[in-house]
């Protein structure tokens, strides 16, 4: 049984194979895929980490998740395939969502380090 990040992610391949949602089009916020698989937050992360991993989904930093822009096979004699599951232009397009994701975590990581050196700031001098 697929765990319940795998069943979103699918899902949502297939809103994108089907035309449902097309390139550039945003897909749907975090609120909502909670409500509609009752899901946790962390797993409708999880989900769509693994849709940009493979190259199906894009982030725009402030704005949300988009679909990447390529083509996908319309129809496919073998929907088990790698072709059928995986965007056109594979391995580029799943570097180019790495690069992108490993950009936004190490932003992130800044983020929250700066954070924790602020309040370590700030608690030490409470604490005197």
């Amino acid at each position: 049984m697929p765990l319940t990040f795998e069943v979103i992610a699918e899902a949502l391949r297939e809103r994108i194979r089907s035309g449902g949602l097309g390139a550039g089009d945003p897909l749907p916020t975090q609120a909502v895929l909670m409500r509609e698989f009752g899901a946790a937050s962390l797993t409708v992360q999880k989900a769509m980490a693994l849709l940009k991993q493979e190259g199906w989904a894009v982030s725009r930093p402030g704005k949300g998740a988009f679909v990447a822009h390529h083509d996908h096979p319309d129809r496919a004699d073998d929907l088990d395939s790698p072709e059928a599951t995986a965007p056109a232009g594979g391995t580029t397009a799943r570097v180019e969502a790495l690069e992108r994701a490993l950009a936004e975590a190490v932003e992130q990581l800044a983020d929250l380090r700066g954070r924790v050196e602020a309040l370590e700031t700030g608690g030490g001098e409470r604490g005197r």
